[in-house]
């Protein structure tokens, strides 16, 4: 019989326990290898919240061998460097960086699971929103024979607005979900009440040509113990957000922020 391998794609919210859902909990339960990126010693913290997640659920897990789950290290490639503003070489180079990770888990299953077996990934919040697992999975299929469930978690969005006790949307409106990049690059259009922003590597909303028009609600390390919040007009709480990121990037190695913005005049925050 060939080797056939099911794949599941766990979504982990921010990296807290509760934040996995009970459907999380069964699929993790039933793997025999989780792949766990590892991003250097810089961003080691980020293997550590997926491995104290894994105690809570698995503590049967050995990040060797001869446990009842094994945890496989592959090492994340290098990512083109293209000018995010370079809109094709950007694109070209997440496709590259796709295509390499796509090895990395095809050789760690070839290697961890010759037979076959049941395999995991944890992924940040979930899967569906601004994450590339599922592309990334695609691509895996194309080698092996592969069975792929994927298991929805808590989003960064939904973490940031029950953090803050505020609706995402105003009534009867929209919102518009970007990346920094995009806000950067594009601002934000003139029709649109709210948007939040995921992935900024910095802190885009400072591009927005009046500040004074909007008001920001932010949120670092959400649902772990360094959870850290702010919010106000954005005049104002833009350069303390910008000086809190600055401090804790500095004292843990790595961040994980989101930040929601409403025009000013909302009727109902």
């Amino acid at each position: 019989m060939s080797a056939r391998w099911h794949l599941s794609l766990i979504g982990m919210g921010m990296g807290s326990p509760a934040h996995l859902t009970r459907q999380g909990e069964q699929a993790l339960r039933r793997l025999e290898l989780l792949l766990l990126p590892d991003k250097g010693e810089d961003k080691a913290e980020l293997a550590s919240a997926r491995l104290r997640l894994l105690q809570a659920v698995r503590p049967d897990f050995d990040t060797d061998a001869g446990g009842g789950l094994r945890v496989a290290r592959y090492a994340v490639p290098a990512r083109n460097g293209a000018d995010a503003a370079d809109t094709p070489r950007y694109l070209d180079g997440v496709r590259h960086w796709h295509d390499a990770l796509a090895r990395a888990w095809a050789q760690a299953l070839r290697d961890q699971l010759p037979h076959g077996g049941r395999a995991g990934v944890l992924i940040w919040g979930d899967p569906a929103l601004f994450d590339s697992s599922m592309r990334i999975a695609r691509r895996v299929a194309r080698e092996l024979p592969l069975e792929l469930e994927v298991v929805p978690g808590i989003s960064a969005l939904q973490a940031l607005a029950a953090a803050h006790a505020v609706p995402l949307n105003e009534l009867a409106s929209p919102v518009l979900i970007t990346t920094g990049r995009r806000l950067r690059q594009q601002g934000c259009p003139p029709d649109v009440p709210a948007l939040a922003v995921m992935l900024d590597g910095g802190t885009a909303f400072e591009a927005l040509p009046d500040p004074h028009a909007w008001h920001i609600w932010w949120g670092a390390y959400l649902g772990l113990p360094q959870q850290t919040l702010d919010s106000g007009p954005l005049v104002q709480a833009g350069p303390r957000i910008a000086r809190a990121r600055a401090a804790l990037r500095q004292a843990h190695g790595w961040i994980l922020d989101i930040y929601l913005l409403k025009r000013c005049g909302a009727d109902d925050y």
